[in-house]
């Protein structure tokens, strides 16, 4: 869900006061890097598209290479956006991947 929630915050409402607000960001700045946002959303959407794909695949063995693909991907992507952005991001978009990816695995 957080990544649904990251397309629509960045494909849809960067330029509005929410986007903004969100990211601290004047009207100018967040009018010169929309096009930068918007492609993060949809590589945002990319990734919810495959967890929800992963939940929704019948075959067992196929579904848990798919949540484990979709998983280390956004944990890959929180740990470069923890380096180049900031760090911060490793807690609010890898935190959550980690943790998926942790009882995922101890439950197999």
């Amino acid at each position: 869900m957080l990544h649904v929630g990251f397309l629509v915050l960045e494909m849809f409402l960067w330029t509005k006061p929410q986007g903004r607000a969100v990211f601290r960001m004047t009207p100018e700045r967040a009018e010169a890097t929309r096009v930068l946002a918007a492609n993060q959303g949809l590589y945002n959407g990319f990734l919810a598209a495959g967890l929800v794909w992963s939940l929704v695949e019948p075959d067992p063995v196929l579904a848990f290479k798919l949540k484990v693909f979709f998983l280390v991907c956004v944990v890959v992507a929180a740990i470069y956006g923890a380096w180049s952005v900031k760090p911060h991001i490793l807690l609010v978009q890898g935190g959550p991947a980690i943790l998926a990816l942790l009882f995922l695995l101890s439950a197999s």
